[in-house]
């Protein structure tokens, strides 16, 4: 297949290149300058342009650009940079892909868990609405913006994604050092749950999801067990064989990290069920071993 993919530095979209390419897949890239190759195609999502030609062919486009959520403390101008980057970058790509003569069978465009909300101890799947606060709000424009491509009779699905367990990029990256050290520890209560997903699944999710026909709308990409923080800790702890002694309080994270840490001290319990329903099965369904499958 040929298949367009925007965010393809990013610590998802480069493992969802090699895969794809490792299997004899055609990759274009989506990049924010003059193409230099044949693998690229320019795209300005702030100005809402995107070089359709190099489109033309893809049987799938998988969109998951977007401004790093923990990147920078949450001022208004980054606030509306996390929106802008999701809302106009998705419209920008279903503007394009209506436009085509023949537009790909499907798009495969990104979200999150913050969709939900702070769901507390309330474990919930796809068919729950959205919650209150930012992330909620920027989910669900995110997702409305892919309308012109579904109207256009493209296959869309949204990847709500939970918290990637991996080195290399993403919030865990920065979590392995610290409890490497023996300074990790559960944030706050520790009673929130975090609904993780191992890189390697997530990925086969992906291409899951590329090639399952049936699925389209929301998707939870979530293994089937969401833990505690308290939980996690403590299997940070196991696995990397280093005491947890140092709890963080709420009040310090708020300082040190600002608006975001309301949502990593929120609880969201979410279910793959589609995913499940669907026949997909996951490779590292429980903390555990996700965890040392990202060691490995």
């Amino acid at each position: 297949m040929r298949i367009a993919v925007s965010g393809s530095s990013g610590l998802i979209g480069s493992a969802l290149v090699r895969s794809l390419r490792a299997d004899g897949h055609q990759v274009v890239r989506l990049v924010r300058r003059p193409a230099r190759t044949g693998d690229e195609v320019e795209w300005a999502p702030g100005r809402q342009y995107v070089d359709t030609a190099g489109l033309v062919g893809c049987e799938a486009v998988v969109h998951l650009a977007g401004a790093g959520l923990g990147d920078r403390r949450w001022s208004e101008e980054y606030m509306r940079e996390i929106r802008n980057s999701r809302v106009l970058g998705t419209a920008a790509v279903a503007k394009a892909l209506a436009s085509l003569d023949v537009p790909p069978k499907v798009l495969v465009s990104g979200s999150a868990v913050g969709y939900y909300g702070d769901t507390g101890d309330r474990a919930v799947d796809e068919g729950a609405p959205p919650g209150d606060g930012f992330l909620a709000s920027v989910c669900v424009e995110w997702e409305e913006a892919t309308a012109p491509a579904a109207e256009a009779g493209v296959r869309t699905a949204f990847l709500r994604t939970g918290l990637v367990i991996a080195r290399g990029g993403g919030a865990w990256d920065r979590l392995f050092p610290l409890f490497k050290t023996g300074l990790g520890g559960r944030l706050g209560g520790g009673k929130q749950y975090w609904s993780f997903i191992a890189l390697h699944d997530h990925i086969a999710a992906i291409r899951h999801i590329i090639d399952m026909e049936t699925l389209s709308g929301p998707c939870n990409l979530t293994a089937p067990e969401p833990v505690t923080n308290r939980e996690v800790t403590a299997a940070m702890g196991r696995v990397l064989r280093r005491p947890t002694p140092f709890p963080v309080p709420a009040s310090v994270l708020r300082l040190a990290i600002g608006e975001f840490a309301g949502d990593v001290l929120s609880s969201q319990r979410v279910l793959p069920r589609k995913l499940l329903d669907s026949g997909f099965s996951f490779a590292f369904p429980r903390i555990d071993e996700a965890l040392r499958a990202a060691l490995r």
